[in-house]
């Protein structure tokens, strides 16, 4: 059974050891995530091409996504590199104070803003909430504060406010330097770390283009402000993608309303359709452990579930013990996820009326794929759209991207049911030569026999976008025409 949820692993240390990305490979990753907010230019770009060279070497397309590291509101240091606070103490957050010489009263913060953005009564979370403060006031630029919640805090932790309404720009100086060495690697996916609004993504969209970059656009969604409607739509139509970055964003909104805003979240981005991603400690206990815990199976399955396109590995593979099991098991968990019968349901846009042929053609196919015994879905594409909006239906059925546009194949590498296959189409073949060049590609990948039935969709221009204007029923084996 081929999997539809995309797996989307992050590299790092762990796989750049002789063997792992091989094995990565081989345990089924779809995409490869580059956190620039660790490593140089350099290990990034060396770690795009190692995973460009297997994907030559494999035949099998896996996608690259750059995560830009975003504001880092951040305290400063301690002199002895850690405090211990207790619940009830006094302790202050200052800009004015020694970055270096922290202790068990005060410390320095990297963020200027927050002494003016915070009032008597707002609540501070420190280090993904483990260390909570409740201002008292503001002095001179001086954040006064008593522990609500104590424990050991150590340097350069981050700092978020309940609530949200922190104004730090998404996109920092640092991300607009990186955008330069996205270009430069040619990335598929461009994610963007705490985005308030659409304009921070179309902000992004315009500096990558600047630099003849088209990748897609995923915002990661880190601040309680980014679920509010209307903002919440404007940033998912703003994206090609939405990470639901449960990190952060649960600090902001509190654990307890974490669960239904990822269902919200994922449903509405499908509705609009994006791509929905989930991240964050899906298997956390495999950075040290070789089987996941029984709640992140369950996890990643609720995810699958709830209809999310891919699912997430942060330290797990990047420097985590066991990356090629985490992966593995992530496998396993979203193929016995994906045999239950809500997620091959769908009532997606069933009572709306399309304006473009082209989705029509789309949705159409589904249709047909759903209430016949049908193989697969050949979608014949140069923007990518088609087989997009095929995968927003949820099915069993695979759908399988043919094209010869290098940039659709990658965007196609985080679409749910979606495999990408490069397949370059000439301008002089009649259609029943391209129907036979598709089965001789399907036969290849040992995806098609003999007696399967395929759908195909494709338009009767080659190389334009937008023209899909067919729907084809073939039966491998007996005689294709036009």
């Amino acid at each position: 059974m081929l999997r539809r949820t995309k797996i989307l692993a992050t590299l790092g240390p762990a796989t750049d050891k002789p063997g792992v990305l091989e094995g990565l490979f081989e345990a089924g990753l779809d995409v490869v995530r580059l956190n620039f907010s660790h490593g140089s230019a350099e290990d990034h770009i060396a770690r795009a091409e190692a995973v460009r060279a297997l994907s030559r070497k494999t035949g099998r397309r896996v996608g690259i996504l750059a995560d830009l590291q975003g504001p880092k509101i951040r305290i400063a240091r301690f002199k002895d590199t850690k405090v211990n606070l207790i619940e009830g103490q006094d302790f202050a957050l200052d800009i004015n104070f020694d970055p270096l010489a922290g202790d068990n009263t005060q410390v320095g913060i990297t963020y200027e803003p927050l002494a003016l953005e915070v009032r008597p009564g707002s609540r501070l979370l420190l280090d993904d909430g483990r260390i909570v403060l409740d201002v008292v006031d503001v002095v001179d630029m001086r954040v006064n504060c008593t522990v609500a919640v104590g424990g050991d805090l150590s340097n350069n932790k981050g700092i978020n406010l309940l609530g949200g309404g922190l104004s730090a720009a998404a996109l920092t100086d640092k991300d607009k330097e990186d955008i330069i060495t996205v270009a430069k690697i040619k990335c598929d996916y461009v994610a963007v770390s705490f985005p308030r609004c659409a304009e921070d993504l179309n902000e992004a969209r315009r500096l990558l283009e600047a630099q003849g970059c088209y990748a897609g656009i995923v915002s990661k969604v880190e601040r309680a402000e980014a679920i509010v409607e209307p903002v919440m739509d404007e940033i998912i139509l703003a994206s090609d993608a939405v990470m639901v970055a449960r990190g952060d964003l649960g600090v902001e909104i509190g654990d307890a309303n974490l669960p239904a805003v990822q269902k919200k979240l994922i449903q509405r981005t499908r509705e609009l359709n994006r791509v929905a991603i989930t991240a964050t400690q899906m298997m956390e206990s495999m950075i040290d452990n070789p089987i996941p815990t029984r709640a992140e199976v369950f996890d990643v399955a609720n995810a699958v579930y709830d209809g999310t396109d891919v699912i997430m590995l942060s330290a797990e593979t990047a420097s985590g013990k066991h990356p090629i099991k985490a992966v593995e098991a992530m496998h396993r968990i979203c193929v016995e996820a994906e045999k239950q019968p809500i997620v091959r349901e769908s009532d997606h846009r069933i009572n709306i009326q399309f304006d473009r042929d082209d989705e029509a053609i789309a949705m159409s196919a589904m249709y047909m794929a759903n209430h016949t015994k049908i193989k697969g879905i050949v979608a014949l594409t140069e923007s990518g759209s088609t087989p997009l909006w095929m995968s927003r239906i949820s099915s069993a059925i695979p759908i399988f991207a043919f094209s010869g546009v290098e940039e659709t194949l990658g965007k196609a590498t985080l679409l749910r049911g979606v495999f990408p296959i490069y397949f370059k189409l000439e301008e002089t073949q009649d259609h029943a030569e391209v129907n036979r060049s598709i089965v001789k590609e399907l036969r290849k990948w040992n995806i098609a026999k003999d007696g399967d039935k395929f759908i195909i969709t494709k338009g009767d221009l080659t190389g334009v976008k937008g023209g899909t204007n067919a729907l084809k029923v073939i039966v491998v084996g007996q005689g294709l025409t036009p």
